[in-house]
């Protein structure tokens, strides 16, 4: 058998034999910052002094502007598409990330963690299993 196996959200395995883009589009929507590859696990940004999931750009540009960093300003047309942090004038580097946070992916996630090590960790999205409390107990 040749093809791709992919893992629903129950655990279920299913082949698919020739896969093309729209075979791996998930049905549930998409939460803001994590992955969306089928099979991936979703991540999060973990700023570890306070254990604080980052949960939106504001609450990002706050940690980042306390560790040094500041809002790049640039009037070009490439700057629409992206929001940039530079840590210095003088320095070369440079986080760039798109401008809606619902596409913050863990591939921007793991450039903040590799330029701020100490601060910044990415995990494991753990999700709560269902319960009578939340509704979702069948």
């Amino acid at each position: 058998m040749s093809g791709v196996w992919v893992f629903d959200k129950n655990g279920v395995a299913r082949l698919i034999q020739n896969p093309t883009k729209e075979s791996f589009e998930r049905k549930e929507p998409v939460q803001p910052g994590t992955a969306t590859a089928p099979g991936a696990r979703p991540r999060v940004l973990v700023f570890l002094p306070t254990n604080q999931v980052i949960r939106s750009y504001a609450e990002l540009e706050q940690r980042l502007t306390e560790l040094g960093w500041s809002r790049y300003h640039d009037n070009s047309s490439s700057s629409n598409r992206l929001l940039q942090f530079h840590k210095s004038e003088d320095s070369a580097h440079l986080i760039s990330l798109p401008t809606n946070f619902a596409n913050f992916r863990s591939i921007h996630m793991y450039d903040i963690v590799v330029k701020n090590r100490s601060f910044f960790e990415v995990r494991d999205l753990i999700m709560s299993p269902p319960t009578a409390e939340n509704g979702r107990c069948e």
